[in-house]
């Protein structure tokens, strides 16, 4: 795992990659392996390896950046009030962990006065790593990739996780802009997004995600040249919706809001 930059933000991306190669560490030992599950208030499952993986990431942190923020799914937010936060989500694609499914990843992201400056995303039963830096790139290990440059829904190749996350009326605006694409893909969680960073997939539209599920995304989908907001067509920040889509092109962004917004 690297980031072949130079620039000011070079320590900072180099110490992100070392955070997801330890994640990696954690997380590979449980996998395929008897897990009890536990279930967490809001129904989502949880395991002993995303809060030993998260635990050991924010130990890390501490002790290099003690000054800094972090805010992760299992062990919630401390220094809220610091202009540097890393968000955290240890295992993204929990479901898919437990089920002996090699498409969970980790998601780290580092951001200044809450924006997005660094975005991790790891796949660790992959051996494939993205990070993208402001100004600086996105790198799939290690070279430069870009997003696809389809500018037509009907080109498109739209990925989501699953159906069961959208509520009935969000459901049928996704089912409408689904029905205006070329390929519907379903299932993958983060790497959803990867693809389309990396130029195979078109268009990730999702809801109900929380910040430590989308703000590693923001520098990823962007530092590879698409566009990704909340439907309501804002960039996404801490406090967003939950709501979010990520387009290779300005152009087929903005035909996906206006199904979406419809």
């Amino acid at each position: 795992m690297k980031a072949p930059v130079n620039g000011d933000l070079a320590l900072l991306a180099e110490f992100t990659c070392d955070l997801a190669a330890l994640a990696a560490s954690v997380t590979r030992p449980y996998f395929r392996q008897p897990l009890d599950v536990i279930s967490k208030a809001d129904s989502s499952p949880v395991t002993i390896a995303d809060q030993e993986c998260e635990r050991l990431i924010r130990e890390t942190i501490a002790k290099r950046y003690p000054a800094h923020g972090i805010l992760g799914e299992e062990h919630g937010f401390d220094g809220s009030d610091k202009s540097d936060v890393w968000v955290i989500d240890p295992i993204d694609g929990t479901k898919s962990f437990v089920s002996g499914l090699p498409l969970y990843g980790t998601l780290i992201a580092y951001t200044q006065k809450k924006d997005a400056i660094i975005g991790a995303l790891s796949m660790p039963e992959l051996d494939e790593f993205w990070i993208g830096i402001k100004g600086e790139g996105c790198f799939f290990n290690g070279a430069r990739c870009q997003t696809s440059d389809c500018k037509s829904l009907g080109d498109a190749i739209l990925m989501t996780t699953s159906l069961e996350y959208f509520q009935q009326a969000d459901r049928e605006k996704f089912q409408t802009l689904a029905g205006a694409t070329r390929i519907r893909r379903y299932g993958g969680d983060c790497y959803i997004y990867a693809m389309v960073a990396a130029g195979f997939a078109d268009l990730a539209v999702e809801t109900g995600l929380k910040s430590y599920d989308y703000m590693a995304l923001v520098p990823v989908i962007e530092e590879a040249g698409g566009v990704i907001t909340d439907w309501s067509g804002k960039r996404p920040g801490f406090n967003s919706d939950g709501t979010i889509i990520a387009a290779a092109t300005k152009e087929l962004h903005e035909q996906a809001l206006a199904i979406l917004n419809g």
